[in-house]
């Protein structure tokens, strides 16, 4: 499901990615791992500062403290170098929750969820890569932004699988957009918080009409 960009990090990678090797390349100052971080940091803080069309590798190098030939040694361009910011970013990664039901993982998943849309930080990173419309390259990197996601999610409904709990044949895609578009929808339009209490309601009201069949006590609602 997800399509990578030939523009990717993968060299980047190599050098400054938190894969913990080292890569045959002789390393240059200013392209470790904290480095690499505070580009992804000063891309996204610039994007909400400035919005895409706005957004120089120039000013990136500038906030983040490097010398922009550093940055265009990994990243040819602003577009690439966003993608990478966004896939990347410690300030936008989540944890895979491993509750030991499908429905403790999508409450766990929801929130976190929450917590990323309506964070002082992450908040107007999500309300700036919406704000880009439906066509140009700032949706493009916002759509490889959660096909990545889900590929992180998939590992949860493949133990649901396992458990028994949901249908090999079911769509992991429609669950985590109709669980994902309730939060956006509730914090970024409604503008109301999206507590546990929510989660629950919201998971409970996508995982009822696809027969989800608990097979853990863990549920104490499902008992």
């Amino acid at each position: 499901m997800h399509e990578s960009s030939t523009n990717d990090t993968t060299g980047a990678n190599d050098t400054i990615g938190a894969t913990g090797t080292t890569s045959p390349r002789r390393r240059t100052a200013g392209t470790g791992p904290r480095a690499a971080e505070r580009i992804h940091e000063a891309t996204l803080e610039l994007l909400i500062e400035r919005g895409y069309q706005r957004l120089t590798v120039e000013a990136v190098a500038q906030r983040a403290g490097v010398n922009k030939t550093t940055i265009y040694r990994w990243w040819p361009s602003k577009g690439p170098l966003l993608r990478a910011a966004l896939l990347h970013s410690q300030v936008l990664d989540i944890d895979i929750p491993d509750t030991g039901t499908l429905r403790g993982d999508l409450i766990a998943l929801a929130g976190q969820l929450a917590r990323l849309v309506g964070g002082e930080r992450t908040g107007p990173v999500a309300r700036a890569m919406l704000s880009g419309g439906g066509q140009d390259e700032l949706a493009f990197l916002a759509r490889d932004f959660f096909a990545d996601r889900l590929e992180r999610e998939r590992p949860l409904f493949a133990r649901a699988v396992a458990r028994g709990e949901l249908s090999a044949d079911t769509d992991p895609a429609l669950l985590v957009d109709l669980i994902a578009g309730a939060v956006w929808m509730r914090i970024l339009l409604r503008q109301i918080p999206a507590g546990e209490e929510f989660a629950e309601s919201v998971v409970d009201a996508v995982l009822e009409p696809v027969g989800v069949r608990f097979s853990s006590a863990k549920n104490p609602r499902r008992q």
